[in-house]
């Protein structure tokens, strides 16, 4: 098994555990007897997702906003003082801007590279550092499969996810043979809060693309630790966004990319127009 034997003293670590996504990996990872550290800027979610799973394992609760870098940079040692060694880390935290870069706020558009991109490098960075000498630890980073090719409408959020895809690549061909697993889940649209926090009204998000590639969070939080478990590497959740990320990655940009931006509710949005008239 590619996961860490549970221990009393071991923990995972999860980021974005608040909801979604997040949430469901920490109740995945519980299931299978792993301590879990809940991590996220609302402290109020984590404590009540940790009072659901506190009879089956140890629950920790760290109030991180993993997007602040000295915050950021003390969650280990926070982890360390409370008697846990760090034996898997899900970099699941995740923010993003939907519609027109022309419309959204500059700060907003840092921010999101903030958090998916500088934290997923350093969180990772430390645990590599403690995991390695230990010859034993697990790590699964949450792209999207937006970051398998340019995305108009999420264009800053897609490049923060291809960042995630080309660097979780590369670490695991990199710790290959040091007994540290690394794996990268790639979801695609799931029901989560995410585009409420984005602003976007989620019927007409979910209007403009196909029900089948829509899926519970319960189930890509599953094929994510599966991913880890038995040492997959990658994994797109779901029959239907495996196969249209495969054949949208074949279609020739110039065609692609202008079908995209036509689509996306955001920039009709934004723009305030039909694109397929312009």
């Amino acid at each position: 098994m590619a996961l860490p034997t549970p221990a009393p003293t071991n923990t995972a670590v999860v980021t974005g555990a608040s909801s979604g996504i997040g949430a469901d990996i920490a109740r995945e990872l519980a299931d299978r007897g792993h301590g879990v550290t809940l991590v996220a800027r609302r402290e109020d979610r984590l404590r009540d997702l940790a009072d659901e799973l506190a009879s089956r394992v140890r629950v920790e609760v760290i109030a991180c906003d993993v997007g602040d870098s000295a915050a950021r940079g003390g969650l280990f040692d926070e982890v360390d003082r409370r008697g846990l060694t760090v034996d898997i880390l899900v970099n699941n935290a995740g923010i993003g801007t939907i519609g027109s870069v022309t419309k959204t706020p500059v700060d907003d558009e840092i921010a999101q590279v903030r958090v998916n991109v500088e934290a997923v490098i350093d969180l990772t960075t430390r645990a590599v550092q403690q995991m390695v000498p230990r010859g034993r630890g697990a790590i699964l980073n949450v792209g999207s499969t937006a970051g398998y090719y340019p995305f108009p409408g999420q264009v800053g959020y897609a490049a923060t996810k291809a960042f995630v895809r080309t660097y979780t690549e590369g670490l695991r061909a990199e710790l290959a043979g040091t007994g540290v697993t690394v794996a990268l889940l790639s979801p695609g649209p799931v029901r989560t809060e995410f585009l409420k926090s984005a602003g976007m009204d989620e019927r007409k998000f979910a209007d403009a693309f196909p029900k089948s590639l829509w899926m519970p969070s319960r189930e890509v939080a599953r094929a994510g630790v599966d991913a880890l478990d038995g040492d997959k590497g990658s994994v797109i959740p779901g029959l239907p966004s495996r196969l249209s990320t495969r054949l949208l990655q074949l279609v020739p940009r110039r065609f692609l990319l202008p079908l995209l931006a036509n689509q996306h509710p955001g920039l009709k949005r934004d723009l305030g127009r039909d694109r397929s008239a312009s």
